[in-house]
Parts: C-alpha cells; sequence; structure tokens
C-alpha cells in the first residue's frame, strides 16, 4: 500500500521530471481545477476540502518512504492543492486565466511568501501541504480582488 501512496505522491513519475519537477508535477492540477471549475460551488468547496485532506496523509507517507523529508519527487501536494488557488472563481472557466493563475501560483510557491516558508519546516505531510496552501490561498486573495475589481470597473463603464 505504501508504494502505491507514493507512486500517486510522486505522480507517477512526474515527480521524477529533470527539470521543475513540481511544476510538471502540477499540471494534473490543471485539470482538476479545469472539471471543477464547472461545477457547483459546494461541490467544488467540498472536493477542494478533500484534496487538501487526502495530501496530507499521502505526503506524510511519501515522505516517510523517501527519507523523511520534503523530496523534491513528492508532487501530490502541488496538483492537489492548486485547484484550492481557483476554487469558486469564474476566472477558472477561462483557459487563459486558468493558465496564468497556474503559473503565478508555481511562482508563489517558489518565492514562498510568510508564512509559508516557516510553516514548510512543520515535520511531515502537514508541513508538505501548509506552504503550498498558504501560496494558493494568497493567489486566491489576489484572484478574488482582481476579479471584484474588474466587475466593478465594468459596472461603472455601463452605468
Amino acid at each position: 500500500m505504501e508504494h502505491t501512496i507514493t507512486a500517486f505522491a510522486t505522480g507517477f513519475g512526474l515527480g521524477n521530471a529533470p527539470w521543475l519537477p513540481g511544476t510538471v508535477g502540477a499540471l494534473p492540477g490543471l485539470v482538476i481545477a479545469w472539471f471543477l471549475a464547472h461545477r457547483r460551488r459546494r461541490v467544488q468547496l467540498g472536493v477542494v476540502l478533500l484534496l487538501i485532506a487526502i495530501a496530507v496523509p499521502v505526503c506524510e507517507i511519501a515522505s516517510n518512504t523517501l527519507g523523511g523529508k520534503d523530496d523534491s519527487r513528492i508532487i501530490a501536494d502541488e496538483f492537489l492543492l492548486f485547484p484550492a488557488a481557483v476554487v469558486t472563481l469564474t476566472l477558472a472557466k477561462q483557459p487563459l486565466a486558468l493558465v496564468g493563475a497556474f503559473a503565478v501560483s508555481r511562482a508563489l510557491d517558489g518565492l514562498k511568501p510568510p508564512p509559508a516558508a516557516q510553516l514548510e519546516g512543520v515535520a511531515g505531510g502537514v508541513g508538505i501541504v501548509l506552504d503550498d496552501l498558504i501560496s494558493n490561498i494568497y493567489l486566491w486573495l489576489m484572484l478574488a480582488g482582481f476579479t471584484a475589481a474588474f466587475r466593478l470597473r465594468k459596472r461603472h463603464q455601463t452605468g
């Protein structure tokens, strides 16, 4: 069972990519986010919470199997948590906007804005997941603010 979970946590080999394994491994998150964007908000929220809950033990088991650290091959946190960055946002239905959000998500993951960098040090699967969750929450807030500003501007132009 541990072997299967570790294979899943490494994206069935995506985490072994020679360049940018986190970005390559996060690509399935685009598919998940696209799928969720076309569901009701309650379903989106429920699935995103489930993905977060799954990510912690999956990353914990894989970490233990791969030497007890946040091994770069572990990318389940990347693809399971990206949907949290766009959950309930209508822009996720637009392919270019979704790809742009993905690019910003990857940049934020690399920058590790506070407290993401500090929380990454928490032991086990929780730490592996928390830094990505924080980065994706930042992105969600930016995208929600951008969407609200765009709607407000559009309303003023037509009103």
